[in-house]
């Protein structure tokens, strides 16, 4: 006679005692795994910005609003229509970016702008948006933001 298959440790017996316990579903088990954040988005974006029946622009209008705004500063940037254009259009990528952390934040269902959890975009999207626009504020010739530390530190760097 064959003898029953062996539980293996954790699939329903108990390691000390040997008994067999009913096992819990998969949905209620905790994670043992360290994690800030819950909130990573689904892979195909659809969706979360509108029900699924509606038009992919309307679906996507927060990306689309961040991805407009980043275009209209490189048109101005590529185009150099005016004095300063450079530092305009760049201030604007930067504030596409720091809207998209706005979005990001305010908004539940943003589309494909949700690329990884709310946290890290934020950090990402608010970071980025907020560096690029101070260098653009700090760009020579004649910058608009004077920053007295950043000069020292260029020519003590830079000897």
């Amino acid at each position: 006679m064959p003898s029953p298959p062996a539980d293996p440790v954790g699939a329903g017996t108990s390691p000390d005692t040997g008994s067999t316990e009913a096992a819990a579903p998969a949905a209620t088990r905790r994670s043992r795994r360290f994690s800030l954040t819950r909130d990573t988005a689904r892979p195909e974006g659809g969706g979360r910005a509108a029900g699924g029946d509606a038009p992919a622009p309307a679906r996507q209008w927060p990306l689309l609003a961040v991805l407009c705004t980043a275009g209209v500063g490189l048109l101005i940037v590529a185009a150099d229509p005016f004095d300063e254009a450079f530092r305009v259009g760049t201030i604007l990528i930067g504030v596409g970016l720091v809207l998209g952390a706005v979005l990001r934040v305010t908004v539940r269902s943003v589309g494909m702008l949700a690329v990884r959890s709310r946290f890290t975009d934020l950090v990402t999207y608010g970071l980025l948006g907020v560096l690029i626009v101070l260098l653009a504020l700090v760009a020579q010739p004649k910058p608009w933001l004077d920053i007295p530390f950043l000069e020292d530190a260029v020519h003590f760097t830079v000897r």
